[in-house]
């Protein structure tokens, strides 16, 4: 037995999950230092949808975010996600973008990386990690948990033996779905405890109202660290809360070592931004409620809000259920992806065409197309054939590594973001998000907006991990 780490997410997945990740960096940066001295593990700050959300939504640059937040955080490791071959976008990038990217975002200050891929194909994560090793940061493998016939614990333990093979400092159980069950999160983890020497992490939302408990049995059955929120931005499709945890395992052996005072005045902080995410119409109360429904359709809130966003644009609210029924339906039919980006919007906007056009795949999104022909890599299950034969015919699926496929492309971001640069970073910004992007660039220039040039890429030590 051990004491407990603490990853908090208030940061990144907190608000991504309740209020679209919307939180900007002067709401970030005024508690930033009181934040550094609770004695958490370490801060996930960035990555997921961050990135886009910064351009789209905030005006703001995501690098000039994460070098803030460094600045500010002198003690904490800070941490981000990564979707693998994807990096922080919907689709696969070639690999020379994908290692400018890790290099120049472990030198803008991140120490963690966890690297996750929608169907746990590992080859989607070998270069992301090895890249990550290199520079000499902490590169954390994550397990996409979903339920299926094929995802049971011989599945995992299988997947976690490879990633350790790969290098991986620790290994993370990503639930991304709340769909981890208290008894069963203590098999998983006896059993990885005795398969893999890493340190394990376990990752959980509280959309079915399951992951405190979940969380301890955990910690019982061996986990290392687990992710919690803040209790402002904790619960609903959020993360189980820090606080009540901290004070469950005060003078036990799994005793974090976290000080409640300081996280009470921090809370006190959050509690203002909550209000007034709550009064701008942001912070959705359906967001906050317990939906046991999701052990049964295994959607994860985002997607689940997704959803009903399709619904409303084509004036078929009263079609949800619907949909949610025919989500699992379309999964199978796919060979049980895991419902997290991209896989989750591949699947739940095929499974609204297939109730919206009142024919199961009468309007096919070229999404749906690739992902049968393998360019998202390999499902966990076989395709049904019928469904292979009617999605793209005799055409054959790629059995290679998708990104095997894709040519190197940095040459010619830099070329068509020429007249914007201001930084190398923006080719990156560029790569992943083109027409986002370009539209910052040219807001950018239009307000003079400058970045601090002194603190441009590799300017931190890596924290000792």
């Amino acid at each position: 037995m051990a004491k407990v780490k603490v990853t908090e997410t208030a940061f990144r997945d907190a608000h991504q999950s309740l209020i679209a990740t919307r939180m900007t960096t002067d709401e970030i940066l005024p508690i930033a230092e009181l934040m550094d001295q609770v004695g958490y593990y370490s801060m996930e700050v960035w990555g997921g949808a961050t990135f886009d959300a910064c351009l789209r939504f905030l005006n703001e640059d995501p690098w000039e975010r994460l070098r803030k937040i460094r600045k500010k955080v002198k003690n904490t490791k800070l941490q981000m996600l990564l979707r693998g071959q994807n990096i922080l976008g919907y689709k696969h990038y070639p690999d020379d973008v994908l290692i400018e990217f890790i290099k120049r975002a472990v030198g803008n200050g991140i120490d963690i990386i966890r690297i996750f891929d929608a169907l746990n194909d590992i080859r989607n994560l070998e270069t992301a990690m090895s890249v990550t090793i290199k520079e000499g940061a902490h590169a954390q493998a994550a397990l996409s948990y979903t339920i299926s016939p094929i995802h049971n614990i011989e599945h995992y333990i299988d997947t976690a033996k490879k990633l350790e093979s790969l290098g991986a400092s620790s290994l993370c159980i990503k639930d991304m779905a709340g769909l981890l069950k208290p008894y069963t999160a203590y098999e998983l983890v006896t059993e990885l405890r005795k398969a893999v020497r890493i340190p394990i992490d376990v990752h959980s939302h509280y959309t079915s109202g399951l992951a405190s408990m979940t969380y301890m049995k955990a910690i019982e059955a061996g986990a290392d660290i687990v992710d919690c929120a803040i209790s402002p931005v904790s619960m609903g499709t959020s993360q189980p809360p820090t606080e009540p945890l901290v004070a469950s395992l005060q003078e036990t052996p799994y005793d974090t070592g976290i000080d409640l005072n300081i996280l009470s005045e921090a809370a006190s902080y959050f509690k203002q931004l909550r209000e007034k995410y709550m009064e701008s119409g942001l912070l959705d109360p359906k967001v906050l409620s317990v939906d046991v429904n999701a052990l049964s359709y295994q959607i994860p809130g985002g997607m689940l809000s997704n959803l009903v966003s399709q619904l409303k644009q084509q004036g078929a609210e009263d079609k949800l259920d619907e949909v949610l029924q025919e989500v699992p339906r379309v999964r199978e039919d796919l060979g049980y992806p895991p419902l997290v980006t991209p896989t989750s919007q591949i699947v739940g906007t095929q499974a609204v065409l297939n109730v919206i056009a009142g024919e199961r795949y009468k309007l096919i999104t070229k999404e749906t197309k690739a992902y049968v022909r393998g360019e998202y890599g390999k499902p966990p299950a076989e395709i049904k054939k019928e469904i292979r034969q009617k999605l793209i015919g005799n055409e054959e699926p790629i059995t290679c590594r998708p990104a095997d496929l894709i040519k190197p492309a940095l040459k010619e971001y830099r070329k068509a973001i020429k007249g914007y640069m201001e930084q190398e970073e923006d080719v990156l910004t560029y790569a992943l998000f083109p027409q986002v992007a370009e539209n910052f660039f040219k807001y950018r220039q239009s307000k003079k907006y400058k970045i601090d040039s002194t603190q441009v890429s590799y300017t931190y030590k890596i924290h000792p991990v």
